[in-house]
């Protein structure tokens, strides 16, 4: 039985200062005698009682050598080897007895490491959940940068952790403290080290380009030494209590705004670690000149990916589909984006510009690709309107394939759906649709008088069409009136 450092501590209070005896212990506790003279047999106690001879004796010698030479071999493994040596015992005691001769690994003492101002900067990526944007669950992902003297914390919040938002970070960090520190300290991640044999470090070419480009030194932390950047750790577990728990936000951006704010406020007004009569607030202040000055030019930071367009007018970039002209469907075009736009380049030629989505599988579209495709190919039309309801009213699908079954025309009932659509609302409609299917009557009339059940429940106004039909609007026209002095003028004719 394994039991933590404090129940043992607790075991050897118990007997030394409480006097009390190992089955006085073991019944108090809730453990097992053996495991109460495990313990103190551990730290130093002679054993209780005659020992009387056992079947692991004379291997005893053997276990030792071995357990010396490997310490972390397994039990399991060490009894295997003690059976086909001739040990007869059971497996659950031999494991107790082993636990008595198994060497326990010395504590490790750490040495206090301190920074000069401006010297160093400890970086890392940290996980907080999930956000549900449309269809897509998109990672949380903080980017925590963290002064090594001063203790001044950066933090800025992406949906992934690639190296374009990795570099991001590092360049929002730079410009919000004015400078960069001459060392930045990295985990052994992707996006630092790609491949390490001991000291041999091979650096992601991009951050070395980068760091280059800022003139800091990148460094990675020994492997397995977590307590060499240990600031960082720090920094992210107090983000996580004092900032993001219970925190609510409308979206990304709001949310970078309240860390922006709170990295200003409470994180620069706590006491400083190793300073505990200064804040950080006080300590920046000092170290902000010793940082070193920031290039004249940013380092450019788009993420460029190469696509290639197939039979349809559209690519794929992140999870979503971006229009670009009917006229470069089959070719291999380009993707240069950033957190807020997306572009589409054949070349130096810049073919389409969108707004990012952060979805699953939007169609960002452009109206004047849709409609160039569309007076070319008469085709396209009835196409697209269908492919506009499905991406509304998902449910439509099912309604115009049971419709079919029925021997209905699939225009007329799309071009009516249509209509709706344009006056009730993508989720008025979805609901609407579903309604009707439970009904089984797969007909544009159910559709619109569940949209009408619907909205006399809460006693709405009902929707009025913002585009009127042409015929409308030419019924609208003014009309200029015929003058009527010319009717005057045929009664003073001679024949009146």
């Amino acid at each position: 039985m394994v039991i933590s450092r404090e129940r043992e501590a607790e075991i050897l209070r118990y007997y030394h200062v409480e006097k009390w005896r190992v089955g006085t212990i073991a019944r108090q506790i809730g453990v097992h005698h053996n495991v109460v003279k495990r313990v103190l047999a551990q730290a130093g106690l002679p054993r209780f009682g005659t020992p009387r001879p056992s079947q692991l004796d004379p291997f005893l010698p053997f276990i030792r050598q071995t357990l010396e030479k490997f310490p972390a071999l397994t039990t399991s493994r060490l009894y295997g080897m003690v059976r086909e040596r001739g040990y007869q015992g059971g497996p659950d005691h031999f494991r107790h007895l082993v636990a008595c001769y198994r060497p326990r690994p010395a504590a490790e003492a750490y040495l206090r490491l301190g920074s000069l101002p401006g010297e160093e900067a400890q970086t890392d990526w940290a996980h907080f959940g999930h956000l549900l944007i449309g269809r897509a669950r998109r990672p949380l992902m903080a980017f925590v940068m963290v002064l090594s003297h001063s203790r001044q914390i950066f933090l800025r919040f992406f949906l992934d952790a690639r190296m374009e938002n990795f570099l991001r970070g590092h360049v929002a960090a730079f410009n919000t403290w004015g400078g960069v520190a001459r060392v930045v300290l990295y985990d052994n991640l992707k996006s630092a080290v790609l491949e390490r044999h001991g000291d041999a470090v091979r650096f992601h070419p991009t951050l070395l380009a980068f760091a280059e480009h800022y003139r800091y030194e990148p460094r990675p932390v020994a492997i397995a030494r977590g307590n060499e950047k240990g600031r960082v750790e720090r920094a992210i577990r107090y983000v996580r209590d004092a900032f993001f728990a219970a925190r609510r936000f409308a979206d990304l951006d709001d949310l970078n705004a309240q860390a922006e704010a709170w990295c200003a406020g409470e994180a620069a007004d706590r006491r400083c670690p190793g300073q505990d009569n200064r804040r950080v607030r006080e300590v920046f202040v000092e170290e902000a000149p010793r940082l070193l000055t920031l290039p004249e030019h940013p380092y450019p930071l788009l993420e460029q990916v190469t696509v290639t367009v197939g039979k349809t007018p559209y690519v794929r970039f992140d999870l979503n589909d971006y229009s670009v002209p009917h006229t470069h469907v089959q070719r291999t075009l380009t993707v240069l984006a950033d957190p807020h736009e997306v572009r589409v380049t054949d070349g130096q030629q810049v073919l389409a510009r969108h707004q990012r989505s952060y979805d699953k599988g939007a169609q960002i579209e452009d109206p004047v690709h849709i409609d160039g495709l569309a007076r070319e190919k008469r085709a396209a039309r009835q196409h697209r309107a269908t492919d506009r309801l499905t991406h509304a009213a998902p449910a439509s699908q099912a309604l115009l394939v049971r419709a079919a079954e029925r021997g209905s025309n699939l225009g007329t009932i799309t071009v009516a759906l249509l209509r709706l659509l344009e006056r009730y609302g993508a989720a008025e409609l979805q609901a609407a649709i579903s309604e009707a299917l439970a009904r089984d009557v797969p007909h544009p009339n159910a559709v619109r008088l569940a949209l009408e059940r619907r909205r006399e429940r809460p006693g709405l106004a009902p929707p009025v069409a913002v585009v009127l039909p042409a015929h409308v609007r030419t019924r609208d026209v003014p009309v200029q009136p015929h003058r009527l002095d010319s009717y005057d003028r045929l009664k003073e004719s001679p024949d009146e």
